[in-house]
């Protein structure tokens, strides 16, 4: 894979190459499975071919609505939850700089805090504005109750043509409470195809428009994704194909009793993208009472919290380390005279290559300490670089959920805690329910 390597040297007292060797013919067959169409949730492969079948009319689309925002308003604000707003939110923030924060577009409906929901309104007082409402069915609380809401703050002193004009309704294609507002209101839309599910969604326009009007390359984004999905169509090996690798390595890890992953990124612009990658894993694999637990940490920061017990702590967790390899900017480390902290045996040498001796020292020393552990090494902060992480993420789920025998492409038990709490604010039709959670007869 071009701008992508995986290094699983550390796995060896753990995983061997023989033992993926001979896992190729479950690999082999689960792939069929995902091709041909039959594994369990075919009916949301959609993402398997997606690079591929983006048309470009609306990548066009995309991109003239992107710059209408650039070009009029100050924000777009995404609304969304989960998969509807965590890549493009990913994306951004990977590729943007940390000190000039790109706030372009700034995030609602992912949480329920009056506080947060309050401090943005007030953010964006006397700031023109447009609104990405991104939901499939319109009834998810946390979006729903953000935009109703917001609309309530932003409809003063606009007409309705001009509030019409400024919403961007992404959801289903014909149904759905969210699809029936969008054409009363004659709000823009855009569709989330039928068998894409929220957290493989990052390549729809999901996440493509809010990534476009953040001022990042879309074309370049889907072309790594491309060029990802035909390595993984065309290399079925095991062992020659990273994505199968990692797949079947936590499969087996987790047969041997390590049921806990850490993804720990060496720099802070991959913070989101763990994320991202904590619910495209826990909400795939957390079923069935099976599945690996997704934690994320950043490093260096985290080994001086987290990193011990990673080191030191109960042994039934491993870890998948993130690098860059290319960084932007080279920063020399100065040469002091008085040298009072020591530090001078680093001067001249770049920051990047500081950052990775603390990376492969990090490696060892948890390898040392039983915790087995490889590395996903980028080329590069690019948009290509980053399709391609999202598509070796997504194919690798859903090879190691299907390995384990479950469905990775539902989440029941996503709807428990909407069960209750709908129950508890008095929903119609969950009265039952709420007499039995407050103890009543």
């Amino acid at each position: 894979m071009k701008n992508l390597k995986l290094d699983i040297e550390l796995l060896k007292d753990h995983v061997s190459q023989k033992d993926l060797k001979d896992l190729q013919s479950s690999v082999t067959s689960v792939n069929k499975s995902i091709y041909d169409k039959t594994c369990a949730g075919n009916d949301f492969l959609g993402w398997v071919d997606l690079p591929d079948n983006v048309s470009q009319k609306e990548v066009v689309d995309i991109k003239n609505i992107a710059k209408e925002i650039n070009d009029n308003a100050d924000h777009v604000i995404c609304i969304g939850i989960g998969g509807s707003y965590l890549g493009a939110r990913a994306t951004i923030d990977f590729l943007s700089n940390p000190l000039t924060t790109n706030n372009k577009v700034l995030y609602l409906g992912h949480n329920l805090s009056a506080d947060y929901m309050n401090d943005l309104i007030a953010f964006i007082q006397n700031k023109q504005c447009y609104v990405n409402v991104i939901s499939k069915s319109g009834t998810t609380t946390e979006p729903g109750v953000a935009f109703r809401v917001l609309v309530n703050a932003l409809k003063a002193g606009l007409s309705k043509d001009e509030f019409s004009k400024r919403v961007i309704a992404t959801t289903d294609q014909s149904k759905g409470a969210l699809r029936k507002m969008a054409d009363a209101e004659g709000f823009r839309s855009f569709v989330i195809p039928d068998d894409v599910g929220g957290r493989f969604s990052v390549l729809t326009p999901v996440g493509l428009l809010p990534i476009a009007a953040a001022g990042f390359d879309i074309d370049a984004l889907l072309a790594g994704a491309k060029d990802a999905a035909a390595f993984c169509k065309n290399t079925q090996d095991v062992l020659g194909n990273p994505v199968l690798t990692y797949a079947a390595a936590r499969y087996l890890l987790y047969k041997s009793g390590k049921t806990i992953e850490v993804l720990s990124a060496f720099d802070p612009s991959l913070q989101y993208v763990g994320e991202w990658w904590k619910q495209l894993y826990g909400e795939s694999e957390g079923k069935d009472g099976k599945g690996i637990f997704p934690a994320s940490t950043v490093f260096t920061t985290d080994l001086h919290s987290m990193g011990q017990y990673i080191q030191d702590g109960k042994r039934n967790l491993f870890e998948t380390f993130l690098t860059i390899e290319n960084m932007r900017t080279k920063i020399a480390v100065p040469k002091v005279e008085e040298n009072l902290d020591g530090m001078n045996f680093l001067a001249g040498m770049d920051l990047s290559d500081v950052n990775h001796q603390a990376y492969r020292g990090t490696a060892l020393a948890h390898a040392a300490g039983n915790v087995p552990n490889m590395n996903i090494s980028l080329a590069d902060r690019t948009e290509y670089t980053l399709g391609q992480l999202f598509y070796f993420f997504e194919f690798a789920v859903a090879v190691s959920g299907l390995l384990l025998k479950i469905n990775p492409f539902d989440q029941p038990g996503v709807e428990a805690y909407k069960q209750n709490m709908f129950a508890l604010l008095g929903k119609p039709g969950f009265e039952d329910r709420r007499k039995e959670l407050l103890g009543q007869s």
